[in-house]
This record gives structure tokens, sequence and C-alpha cells, in this order.
């Protein structure tokens, strides 16, 4: 297979964009990344589009990337609709990967999507507990929560201030944090963390840095998060541009090598330590040939802060039993050993779902170029994204993780 260079990526601030539709949204972020290639929307030879909830939202079913993209000039070209919930962009990424890596294409679009936000709240969680299988969901959890022996429920009653998701979330945080000896504290550490990061990114939703007693403080959604450890609603458009290396040499010296990418689904699983974020990222870094020592820097999927620490570990870039003491030492921060999420992440960068899984190959494609400003990791050559998307059990139902070099 070729080698897959990444030439242009572009998204938009993550936020509450009420009046700007998806045509906007999608216009803007695609127009940053053909600019940043110095490119023409007329080289591109196919786009593929990711997006999981502007059916529910905006009433836009069937032919998303045809209506966001026809304003634009890409016109005859085939436009692939990819819809796998968060994971959405991430796996339009992965089959455009494909794409050129195989030859199929030299030069192909990668957009992602998401309008979110609505005044009626309930609205926004329904779409975002369509991720759920919706006639199974609390047959699993139970089955769950009977394998597992627990006396705890997973899933409590929605409401109009939360998803449900946050249930699940809760429920795996409490089962990490008591086999792990973490507290609330360490998981407001992320959260502090995070907002520091946020604080640096001119693209993210929330950009005031917090203390710990402000995140402990924030109100309880479901224990033991509150809302500063939860990623916001919000609206955004992200879009990058790969080419094949012969095509790449005509708009950079200097390209980001897309070198592995990989998708996977989930299952209804028992075994809450065999995840599939542990079973994905062993076969990325097999086929690859990079491991967690290798990389610099990770983008990856924080829905919660608790997840951030769960998935870090399970990634293997450090062990559950040292990991209070790496969150208290700074650790995952801007300037420690692993800068996790230099983004923000989503908790603070924000989780327009679809958009998320290439804003955050734009992150590491910024850093990677060394052009993140106040927040570029020193010396970052290798580094890797992981976004999940759904549920399915207690599990992502999709998972995609890449990993990229300069």
């Amino acid at each position: 297979m070729r080698e897959v260079a990444v030439v242009g990526v572009g998204m938009t601030r993550f936020g509450k964009h009420k009046e700007t539709g998806i045509k906007q949204l999608v216009r803007d972020a695609v127009d940053e990344a053909l600019n940043d290639a110095g490119m023409d929307i007329k080289k591109v030879q196919a786009a593929y589009v990711g997006n999981a909830a502007a059916g529910i939202m905006t009433g836009q079913h069937m032919i998303r990337g045809q209506v966001t993209l026809a304003p634009l000039g890409a016109i005859d070209i085939p436009i692939y609709n990819i819809e796998n919930a968060c994971a959405s962009s991430s796996t339009a990424f992965n089959l455009a990967w494909q794409a050129v890596a195989t030859g199929v294409h030299d030069c192909v679009l990668i957009v992602g999507f998401e309008k979110l936000y609505d005044e009626n709240k309930r609205k926004s969680f329904e779409a975002l507990e369509s991720g759920l299988d919706v006639l199974d969901h609390m047959a699993y959890f139970q089955q769950i929560e009977r394998a597992l022996g627990s006396t705890e429920t997973i899933f409590k009653e929605g409401g109009a201030n939360r998803s449900r998701f946050l249930d699940v979330y809760a429920f795996l945080a409490k089962r990490f944090m008591e086999r792990y000896d973490l507290t609330q504290e360490h998981l407001a550490m992320l959260s502090v963390k995070a907002h520091d990061n946020g604080a640096l990114n001119p693209k993210a939703q929330y950009q005031a840095r917090v203390t710990i007693e402000q995140v402990l403080n924030s109100g309880e959604i479901s224990y033991p998060l509150t809302r500063m450890m939860c990623a916001p609603v919000g609206d955004g458009g992200s879009a990058a541009i790969l080419c094949s290396p012969a095509v790449a040499a005509q708009y950079t010296s200097k390209p980001v090598w897309a070198c592995s990418s990989i998708v996977a689904s989930g299952r209804v699983e028992s075994d809450l330590d065999n995840t599939i974020t542990r079973r994905t990222s062993k076969k990325l870094y097999e086929m690859s040939g990079i491991g967690p020592e290798d990389i610099d820097l990770v983008e990856l999927h924080d829905t919660t802060s608790s997840a951030e620490i769960m998935y870090l570990v399970e990634m293997g870039f450090c062990t559950g039993e040292d990991a209070a003491k790496l969150i208290e030492e700074g650790y995952f921060a801007l300037d420690g050993a692993l800068p996790s999420n230099p983004s923000g992440g989503l908790t603070t960068k924000g989780h327009p779902v679809a958009a998320t899984g290439v804003a955050q190959i734009y992150e590491i494609v910024t850093q990677l170029r060394n052009r993140a400003g106040k927040r570029q990791v020193s010396n970052a050559k290798v580094g890797m994204t992981h976004n999940g998307g759904g549920i399915i059990g207690v599990e992502p139902a999709a998972m995609a993780l890449h990993l990229f070099k300069r």
C-alpha cells in the first residue's frame, strides 16, 4: 500500500452556533482545509462525509454530503455519506485513507459536521441517545449487571439536562475508581487540565481556566461526574485532505503522514477489562509497528474526565495502579511526559458528535507541524487519535484509531 499524506486541515470553533446552518459549518471547515493545502476543490476526486444527527436535528436525511458540498463546487465526484455515531468522521477518514493507500484515488476530502445544539435540550439528548440499541439496551445493561453481581443498576431515568450515556460512564468510572484508588478529586484534576488546554485553543467551546473546587461544585450529573467533567452539547465542522505522495509533493515538502488507521465495532461484553479500546489499540500497534512508548501525544475520546484516564490505561499509556500518581504529577499535561488532549478534549473543546473525529486529527496534524501556538507540545513527532461512538452493551459501538507522524 502507498503512504498517505495529510496536506490540509480545517475546523470551525466548536460551540452553540444558533444562527449557523449545516451548509455554513461545512463551508467554513472545508474552506480552511483547502486554503491550508493551497488547493482548489476541483482537485478533489472523492469526498467522505461524516454526520450522525442532521436527520433528527434539521430534517436533512440521505444526501447530507451532496447538500453541503455542492455549494462549494464539489460536483460529479463520488460523495460518500457515513454515519457511525460519534465516530462518523473518523470512520470517513478510515475509508478515505484506504482509498488513497490502495490507489483508488490520489486526492480526497473528509468532512465531519454536526448541528446538535437546540434550545429544546431534550431534542439534543434524544438525538444522542439514538446511539444506543433502542430496543435492547436495557436487556444488555441487566445482563451485565447480573454477570458482575452488581447491586447497582447502570441505567437511571434520563432528564432534560443530561444524556443517559452518562449513566454508563458513571457506572464504569465508579468501578475503575474503586479498583485503582482514584477519587473524585483526581477526575477534577483531569478536568482542570482540559480547561487549561482549552484556554489556549481558539477553536475550543470553553476557553476559561477553572479550579478543582469549581469543577467539583459545578453540579452533579451522575456521581462521580459533575457538569465540568462532561462534554457539552454544541455545533461544529471539521475537514481534512489526504493525498498520495506524488500529489502531496505538489503542495508541501513537509506533509504529515497518516501511517495507520483502523475501525472496529463493539460487542456486548461482561468482561469489562476486555474493552474495544484495549482490543483495537493492540491491533493498531501490531499493524503499524508503533507502540504506546513511541507516541508523543494523544487526542482521545474524553466524553467524561473519567473516560480519559480509563482509555489511557486501556491503550497502554500507563497502568491503572499508577493512574492516580500520574494525574497528581501532571504526567498528561502539556509539559508532561505524555500530553493527553492538548486541544482541551471533548470536555472543553466541545463534542459536536460527527465533527469530533476529524477535529482530533486537526489537532494532531497542527501539533506535528509545530503550529499549535501556546499549546504546542515540545518535539512532537508521532501522534494518535482515539474516537469512539455510540454504546453497545456498555462499550462504544464503534471505535476508530489513527496514527500520524512527521
